[in-house]
């Protein structure tokens, strides 16, 4: 099954949903900055994980954003400061 990179961001309100959420993530994917990951995923994982984040925020006070970057080889990235590393394969489910 084909895999795409995706840029994913969330700002949550609540600190147990925020803990929630940033564990489901560390599930899925890498992260770049505190709320921000790259998750290497494909269509079924990236439906599952939108699926356990939706049950774990507050649709009407916390946010996601889910960018899609690409095909895994096409997706590029330009660091300024401390590189922080990508995926190099899916998800760490655990």
């Amino acid at each position: 099954m084909a895999r795409r990179r995706f840029l994913i961001a969330y700002d949550i309100c609540d600190p147990k949903r925020l803990r929630q959420v940033c564990k489901t993530m560390e599930e899925y994917g890498e992260r770049l900055q505190y709320s921000v990951f790259t998750c290497d995923l494909s269509r079924t994982e990236l439906i599952r994980a939108r699926a356990q984040v939706e049950q774990q925020m507050n649709l009407s006070q916390d946010s996601v954003v889910i960018v899609d970057l690409g095909d895994v080889d096409s997706a590029r990235f330009t660091f300024i400061g401390q590189r922080r590393p990508l995926p190099t394969h899916g998800p760490k489910i655990v």
